[in-house]
């Protein structure tokens, strides 16, 4: 997945790590000990106190923010699970269940303990198809359900909804959505391998002939995007990067890489559409057809710019891009190149993609204020979005010499995804065009290869070293057929 990424160089003055090495921290008195502030902001703390901390009392609710900053940070240093049967423990000192005299006590906690635990399954139920996770959790809250008898109805079904309902359904949606994909997957290799079987048959369906309105298209592409988008849940950014702590006996963390599936079908997602512009392009056998084609996916980037769809827009010039499709010359010089300068200028990497941030900002800004939900979409370019939160996990430690968790890192990691999990809840106002989607998702993307040999036989080789590779790749790409 990392290859895929764009090289964008380290962010820097995001975090002053050097500067955590300074005793510039104040202890807060109150609370437990082992937590670390600076100007009332937490900083860093033992792991211990930071689970401490994530615990209500009978007078104190951890922030919303501290809970998902800790919750997604937290699996650097331990599986849920783990933090889990933390949680259970310290809720149960704090309910001292089977105290008669606790009534009182169990009867202020439990609401809380509630909404914690809500809290958890709501912004990361995908922990939950763990079934030691859900064991737990029914666990937990049916003991909390029968602390005591006074509002005993109403504390169960309190306590039910947070494991019968929402959760439940999340995760029937997300393997519904799973058995999806794999379904899609099947059908697109099955297109592409009876192309192969038959390459006399170029003449099959093509984008023009399936749609040949842009916006349209534009629209569709959003569907899909915003659709990805939201099954990607906000621990994957963390789980795709974890490598190992340093404290533990040097044993792996957290790091099932099925847990971040999500986000590299994503990615792949990204790929696909970038091969599928290039195939396009490269496979119509007429000069002037495969300049009408690029002109199309011109326009079609365009409006995804409009819309706020950069991911699609950043895959349909990366398509065009490709050296299979840059080197057909004499196709290029049919086209009117003034608005691909345009996109290609608000996508330039140069200064870290500044014109493309600055852009971003902007439909950030829009979507803040929007009044519709078409103004509300904003679909970042995904492989910058997760190279950058790489480098924010890389260039400071998530420990400090002292062995605490570096917080300060994880409010800036929790506020880059936090951003990510507004864009992502957005609902795409756009009417579904099933044939056009059905096309997006299963018509044949040829390989690198076949997209070269693809270009040679529309415009022929123009040098040595072409000629011998085109001859190379039609012993072997024809021979295979």
């Amino acid at each position: 997945m990392q290859d895929n990424m764009p090289q964008t160089p380290p962010l820097t003055g995001q975090l002053n790590c050097s500067g955590y090495n300074k005793n510039l921290y104040q202890t807060k008195e109150e609370g437990y000990p082992g937590l670390f502030y600076h100007d009332n902001n937490l900083v860093s703390g033992s792991l211990e106190a930071l689970i401490h901390h994530l615990v209500p009392t009978v007078d104190y609710y951890p922030d919303r923010t501290y809970i998902f900053t800790f919750l997604l940070s937290s699996r650097l240093f331990m599986h849920p699970y783990e933090l889990m049967s933390k949680v259970c423990h310290l809720c149960m000192e704090q309910q001292r269940l089977g105290d008669p005299q606790a009534d009182k006590r169990v009867r202020k906690i439990t609401p809380k303990i509630l909404q914690l635990l809500t809290e958890w399954t709501e912004t990361f139920p995908y922990d939950f198809r763990d079934e030691r996770m859900m064991r737990s959790l029914k666990e937990l809250t049916h003991r909390l359900a029968s602390g005591e008898e006074v509002s005993l109805h109403s504390k169960k079904k309190e306590a039910s909804g947070v494991t019968d309902q929402g959760l439940i359904r999340r995760l029937t949606v997300q393997s519904q959505y799973e058995e999806a994909l794999v379904k899609i997957n099947a059908t697109a290799a099955e297109r592409l391998a009876a192309l192969k079987s038959k390459p006399q048959a170029s003449i099959q369906r093509d984008m023009l002939s399936i749609c040949s309105d842009p916006f349209t298209v534009a629209q569709q592409l959003t569907h899909i995007e915003l659709e990805r988008l939201s099954y990607i849940g906000p621990e994957e950014f963390v789980q795709a990067f974890v490598q190992k702590d340093p404290l533990d006996n040097d044993k792996s963390c957290y790091s099932d890489r099925k847990k971040a599936s999500n986000l590299e079908a994503y990615v792949e997602w990204f790929n696909r559409l970038s091969y599928l512009v290039a195939t396009e392009i490269c496979m119509p056998v007429k000069k002037k057809h495969r300049a009408r084609v690029i002109e199309f996916f011109i326009d079609v980037a365009r409006e995804c710019f409009n819309i706020g769809n950069f991911n699609s827009l950043m895959a349909i010039i990366s398509g065009m891009n490709m050296s299979p499709v840059s080197r057909l010359k004499k196709t290029w010089s049919k086209v009117k190149t003034a608005k691909f300068d345009i996109l290609e200028h608000q996508m330039d990497p140069s200064s870290n993609f500044y014109n493309y941030r600055t852009a971003l900002r902007g439909a950030t800004q829009r979507s803040i204020t929007a009044n519709s939900s078409r103004e509300k979409i904003v679909i970042p370019f995904f492989s910058l979005l997760i190279k950058d939160i790489y480098f924010l996990n890389e260039g400071c430690a998530s420990r400090l010499p002292d062995g605490h968790i570096n917080f300060e890192k994880f409010w800036e990691l929790a506020k880059q995804v936090s951003e990510f999990m507004t864009w992502k809840k957005v609902e795409c106002p756009f009417e579904k065009d099933r044939k056009i989607l059905q096309y997006l998702l299963t018509a044949p993307a040829f390989t690198e290869d076949a997209l070269y040999l693809a270009s040679y036989e529309s415009e022929g080789p123009e040098n040595n070293m072409e000629k011998d590779r085109w001859k190379s790749l039609r012993s072997t790409l024809l021979s295979r057929v």
